[in-house]
């Protein structure tokens, strides 16, 4: 990771290199501030921050120097200009704001009222007090107007007041868009933090105006005491205790509340944060402790004092690659059997060990130093690895918390789609004596690490490929193949007795050929010469008596309009589900109405789920905290599939004898293995989601 470091620093040197000489202002951060703070400070959003220093994606530490456009700063610049100039004039102080100082604690210093002090600092109505920050602190016997004054002048032209709207649990990026007449697009520009995901609990910037419903999240920034006393109503509360070294801001970042919320729910706050304080806190929070899924439940014998007592960890440079080694104490944990499936008490077992193969291509990265920066922006197997290791060290951390009997070995494959390292690994003997490998990547790499292994026994499970395998005994695909994703969705709904029609484009003809030869009895709607659909056939095969399942693949807006047309108006006569394949990308744009997939319940089958469970929650608040990111698809896979290996080696049984006995699930992915009948092992664990009326996806029954 040092690398990885140092390409970043490289890529932001290179990136205020580029934008030294045009129109922006540098602004240095000040500690405790957010990019969101920052872009309102200067009247932009925090996607155009982010297009000038893309690093800030990953956060942003104090002395941090920034590059803001400069459309909007003349603005600023004036009415920083005032402030300075009124400061002089009125004898005003500038303070900056010390740790564990508080709205009281500054008032009561300068002897000026709460009213005084928040109009001559206008951010701190949203803000709260953040460390680091410089206050303009009033002179006594002055009115706020005229501080104030000086703040609105560039508010009065009417500008964009914000909204924000703090995700819940199954909410979509589509339905939330939908919800605020915006696309998702749109959404994406002002959160450029849930591009990669849509963790619950985040604190989104909305455009435009909260909507009117009784259920809304929304918060309107000029109205912070407003929010504190409505959240009690639809909040529901429990006790925490502060630990060591907990501040206003890692509090406000562990609970999404601003300090002003923290300390209206919590008044004696106002004399600062102190260690053992026991805090008024929204309920659903969970003490970062293990990531444990619910089939997997630690004993309770487990003491939560050693829990946070780090493992050695020793790093070893070998011809092979890098090699890190946990050493976990050798204690072992029970696994409950009444939440694992099939899974009997058991006494101590062997320590077990376990290899990843990622491909970082080190070699290759020390010697294109001329290329690291674009490597970064542009290499996507190489984020695609990083993002990978980064959920697989998280799952290697819940090992260590657990203190499950496990060493583990992460070596550079040295991959291509042709190539890789594992010959040389093998013959300094790092593979063979393994209980299970993780890797490689690249199918085929897969299939000759699996083939030279099979003699020892060793399983080689495949963490990202799709492809089909070829039939080896000791191989594991992770990735439920596509033709199993499809039959899925069809055995759920035969398993609900449905009547099933399809309307397929005639593009489509990979899709006509799978359901022709593997899918009898589902019934085509007709189709006119020109190639659309005919609306009063697809309605003549709807059966009045039974659930009607209609299958829809196309891209075409037109044929999906009339499909949308046709099976509402089928609703007042029959019962209609809307089913998809796979995710649509046309049925994501303006000219489809949400409302109208919502009222159909659109269904489509998928190998990942977006989970509110605790177990989830707690993975993707301990990994922002670590990575100061909310996690990616591949990082969560990284954290599943690890995790799910792990947990399997410490059941008293070997590996291929769990996969023959549970199913598990981790935090977005289901591992359902099944022996094929050529050969090899494959994974059947698919979701089938749907879109629930609450506008949020459910997993279907």
């Amino acid at each position: 990771m040092k690398y990885f470091s140092t390409l970043v620093f490289f890529v932001f040197f290179v990136t205020c290199s580029a934008f030294s000489q045009g129109k922006v202002v540098k602004y240095t951060v000040s500690s405790g501030e957010t990019i969101n703070q920052i872009a309102q400070k200067f009247k932009v959003t925090p996607y155009d921050i982010y297009e000038l220093n893309p690093d800030a994606r990953s956060g942003i530490k104090p002395n941090t120097v920034l590059l803001i456009p400069s459309t909007t700063n003349k603005g600023v610049d004036k009415k920083e200009t005032a402030a300075v100039k009124s400061a002089g004039n009125s004898k005003e102080i500038i303070h900056e704001v010390q740790p564990k100082e508080t709205f009281w604690s500054i008032e009561h210093k300068y002897g000026i009222s709460d009213e005084a002090l928040k109009a001559a600092n206008p951010f701190l109505e949203k803000d709260g007090i953040q460390t680091g920050q410089k206050l303009v602190i009033p002179a006594k016997g002055s009115t706020p107007k005229t501080a104030v004054t000086a703040d609105k002048k560039p508010k009065e032209s009417g500008s964009e007041k914000y909204v924000f709207h703090d995700v819940q649990p199954k909410e979509t990026k589509f339905g939330i868009a939908k919800q605020y007449n915006m696309t998702v697009e749109e959404l994406e520009k002002r959160n450029p933090d849930i591009v990669s995901g849509l963790p619950v609990g985040y604190r989104l910037t909305i455009k435009g105006k909260a909507p009117k419903t009784e259920t809304t999240t929304a918060v309107k920034t000029e109205e912070p005491k407003k929010t504190a006393e409505t959240s009690k109503k639809a909040v529901s509360y429990m006790e925490y205790q502060v630990k060591p070294k907990e501040t206003f801001y890692s509090l406000g970042r562990v609970f999404h509340l601003t300090q002003d919320e923290l300390i209206a729910l919590n008044p004696s706050l106002s004399e600062g944060v102190k260690e053992g304080m026991v805090l008024k806190v929204p309920a659903g929070y969970v003490a970062p402790q293990p990531i444990v899924t619910p089939q997997e439940k630690p004993s309770e014998t487990i003491a939560t004092k050693e829990v946070e007592k780090p493992a050695e960890k020793s790093y070893e440079n070998t011809g092979g690659g890098i090699k890190i080694v946990d050493k976990v104490k050798s204690e072992t944990v029970s696994i409950d059997p009444e939440i694992v499936e099939l899974t009997k008490k058991r006494g101590q077992i062997d320590r077990k060990k376990v290899v990843l193969l990622l491909p970082f291509n080190l070699a290759k990265l020390q010697s294109d130093t001329t290329g690291m920066a674009a490597r970064l922006k542009t290499d996507k197997f190489l984020n695609m690895t990083l993002d990978f290791y980064s959920g697989a060290m998280m799952a290697i951390d819940s090992a260590k918390t657990l203190k499950l009997p496990i060493d583990v070995s992460i070596y550079d494959s040295q991959e291509t789609k042709t190539t890789s390292n594992v010959s040389s690994l093998i013959a300094q003997n790092k593979l063979q004596n393994v209980d299970a490998v993780i890797g490689p990547f690249y199918q085929n790499n897969a299939e000759t690490t699996a083939n030279s292994l099979r003699l020892f026994n060793v399983p080689v499970i495949s963490p990202l490929s799709k492809d089909v395998a070829n039939p080896i005994d000791n191989l594991y695909q992770t990735i439920p193949s596509n033709d199993v994703v499809r039959n899925a969705i069809f055995d759920y709904m035969r398993s609900k007795n449905g009547n099933i029609v399809a309307v397929v484009d005639k593009k489509k003809e990979s899709v006509i050929s799978y359901i022709k030869q593997n899918q009898r009895g589902v019934v085509f709607a007709s189709l006119t010469e020109t190639g659309a659909l005919d609306a009063a056939n697809l309605k003549s095969l709807l059966l009045p008596n039974r659930m009607n399942y209609v299958v829809m693949e196309t891209g075409n807006t037109a044929m999906i309009k009339t499909v949308i047309k046709a099976l509402i108006d089928a609703q007042k006569t029959c019962q209609v589900q809307l089913v998809i394949l796979e995710q649509n990308s046309t049925l994501d744009t303006d000219e489809i109405s949400f409302d109208n997939l919502v009222k159909l319940k659109l269904m489509y089958p998928s190998v990942t789920r977006d989970s509110d469970e605790q177990s989830a929650s707690i993975f993707k608040k301990e990994y922002k905290l670590k990575n100061k990111t909310y996690p990616n698809t591949y990082a969560t896979r990284g954290f599943d599939v690890t995790f799910d290996t792990m947990m399997r080696l410490v059941q008293g049984k070997t590996y291929q004898e769990t996969t023959d006995l549970m199913t598990t699930q981790q935090v977005d992915n289901k591992f359902q293995f099944y022996k094929k009948e050529d050969g090899g092992h494959a994974n059947k664990g698919v979701y089938i989601l749907y879109y629930d009326s609450d506008l949020t996806l459910k997993v279907a029954n």
